[in-house]
């Protein structure tokens, strides 16, 4: 092949599938219709920080620090992600004087994880009819 041309790839039939089964069910219906996935949750580190934040109230920096088994940087990257995308709450507070910061999932984060998690759903249920 010459340098610079791209390879043409047949269409998949599989994701021709799951798009027709998304917009034929109600999963695709709870997803706005959207047949692409939530870029910013479909991240792995993202997407664990709103499954878990959506079971617990509040987690420190520190606490999900370790429950992701991650670095500070990381977390601190991945978490800005977030709360520029107003999926994630940011509060900073002292405890004495060691600061402290929590993180709470926002209604809009949990509208995203649904809508995210009805069209996983969606994708299982076409792949699965096929």
């Amino acid at each position: 092949m010459a340098r610079g041309a791209q390879a043409r790839r047949p269409e998949d039939p599989g994701r021709e599938q799951a798009q027709r089964g998304l917009e034929g069910s109600a999963g695709g219906r709870a997803a706005s219709g959207a047949l692409e996935l939530d870029r910013l949750i479909h991240e792995r580190m993202r997407l664990a920080i709103v499954s878990i934040l959506s079971v617990r109230d509040a987690l420190s920096f520190n606490e999900l620090k370790q429950l992701l088994g991650t670095t500070d940087g990381n977390l601190s990257v991945h978490a800005r992600k977030l709360e520029d995308a107003g999926y994630v709450k940011c509060e900073k507070s002292f405890e004495g004087r060691t600061p402290r910061t929590d993180y709470k999932l926002t209604d809009a984060g949990r509208q995203a994880l649904e809508r995210y998690l009805a069209h996983m759903e969606a994708l299982i249920r076409a792949t699965r009819e096929r």
